[in-house]
């Protein structure tokens, strides 16, 4: 298990100095200047990625986020390349373009088993695609092409592709979709974020992966076990990418099919700390997460590097 690291950078305040008029309006004026700088306004200039308020405990936790949420239907007859699917999207565009995530179901699964994560993900500031795969049946490495030929779709093509920034993307997925994500992210490494849920995938090595990836596994997984699975997946991932790897506990392989908060909690933490650069995030990834009700385990590099 990797060593936990905790970099503790608060701000020193500055005292208030007495005496001369001068010295007293020097003092005034930080103190107004330091009062700035700590506003969303200049933390959001300083991240031109950054959506929502600022993240709480429960706000991460909650079935949904600050933003109202439109979707729109994509058929398989006007799409290559993928089984078609749901677009979920912030409905407002006062705040700009948003980062998104396509995800994609498992083995002999339709996205409705994923269906859950759309809206959810969504109302925190993404654009999420959940998506059907060309058959049921597609094996890790067509998924992986298949999330890849989604994400076009949605920047190029789709009816929302102006509210997506197309430098911010990532890809989930469940199941072989799981082994899927980590094909795309193989494939395609300006991905931003990837997370496979309880995945499937026969290839067990990663180094090729240049994507900050969260993998869930799940204890009591009988169908891809994580001591074959998700743990030499995370194992394999290079020594120097941003990666974590969270077991759920009392969880099954297909715990990722229901609404779910601890995977929704860190799927958006992840999103939001590597797809938006979103540093208000890093609370609840570092320190390393500790064992809990819901939390078998959990293995990570703290702090992040990117």
């Amino acid at each position: 298990m990797q060593q936990q690291h905790r970099t503790d950078s608060a701000t020193p305040r500055r005292r208030r100095r007495t005496g001369r008029l001068t010295g007293l309006a020097a003092a005034t004026a930080a103190v107004i200047g330091l009062s700035t700088l700590s506003g969303t306004g200049a933390h959001a200039a300083d991240n031109p990625y950054e959506r929502g308020p600022a993240p709480t405990q429960s706000s991460i936790e909650a079935l949904r986020g600050p933003y109202a949420v439109s979707q729109t239907s994509v058929s398989s007859l006007a799409v290559t390349g993928f089984g078609g699917g749901t677009i979920y999207y912030p409905t407002s565009t006062a705040d700009g373009t948003f980062g998104a995530v396509a995800i994609s179901p498992g083995f002999t699964a339709y996205e409705s088993s994923i269906a859950w994560l759309g809206p959810r993900l969504a109302s925190q500031g993404f654009v999420v695609f959940t998506i059907d795969t060309n058959t049921t049946m597609d094996q890790p490495a067509s998924r992986g092409d298949q999330l890849l030929a989604a994400l076009d779709y949605l920047t190029q093509r789709s009816s929302v592709r102006g509210r997506v920034d197309a430098t911010r993307l990532g890809v989930m997925g469940h199941s072989m979709g799981g082994g899927g994500s980590l094909e795309a992210a193989k494939d395609r490494p300006s991905l931003q974020a990837a997370i496979p849920l309880t995945p499937w995938n026969l290839d067990k090595t990663w180094s090729e992966v240049r994507t900050p990836t969260l993998i869930f596994g799940a204890d009591g997984d009988t169908i891809a076990p994580v001591s074959s699975h998700a743990e030499p997946f995370y194992q394999n991932l290079p020594s120097s990418l941003d990666k974590a790897y969270l077991e759920l506990n009392n969880a099954t392989h297909f715990t990722p099919n229901s609404n779910d908060t601890t995977i929704a909690k860190y799927s958006i933490s992840w999103l939001k700390r590597f797809i938006d650069n979103d540093t208000r995030y890093e609370q609840f990834l570092c320190p390393l997460p500790r064992p809990s009700l819901t939390i078998e385990e959990y293995r990570g590099n703290c702090p992040h590097t990117s």
